[in-house]
């Protein structure tokens, strides 16, 4: 979770909504690493989540993750949360809870549908304040 702080620390520093994310491999190496970057890059689809996905994926040679762990600052949406389950990762591992898009635990709970192919196990609430704090912070000086 350290490294997702690090990655969303980052994109709160280019104007991004700090969010980051890290693929961790089965045997437990950080196979990729994202931030948040929907405005520089001008794409609403580059969430931390899905970015840091991409990059595994190319790392390992297959869109399949069996076997990693997707670990995000904040609980992800339903299109984070949708990709990981196709990538057919084994965990998501998150800090904050996103009771306005969260697709795991708040909102919707996509990770554990019984009527998908492929169900996550779920971890959440690490180092949560943390995480929170990041977002409260930089939206509190977006609102001044």
């Amino acid at each position: 979770m350290r490294a997702a702080i690090r990655e969303a620390e980052t994109a709160a520093a280019a104007g991004e909504v700090p969010v980051g994310a890290v693929v961790v491999g089965p045997s437990g190496e950080i196979l990729s690493r994202a931030r948040n970057s929907p405005i520089s890059g001008n794409d609403p689809t580059a969430h931390a989540e899905l970015l840091a996905l991409r990059k595994a994926a190319r790392k390992v040679g297959n869109y399949r993750l069996a076997g990693c762990r997707l670990v995000s600052t904040i609980e992800p949406c339903p299109m984070c949360a949708g990709a990981a389950v196709h990538a057919r990762v084994s965990e998501i591992i998150y800090g904050a809870d996103d009771p306005k898009t969260g697709a795991v635990r708040s909102l919707y709970r996509i990770a554990s549908d019984p009527r998908l192919n492929h169900r996550i196990h779920v971890i959440s609430g690490v180092l949560a304040e943390e995480c929170s704090a990041l977002l409260t912070e930089f939206f509190r000086t977006k609102r001044t």
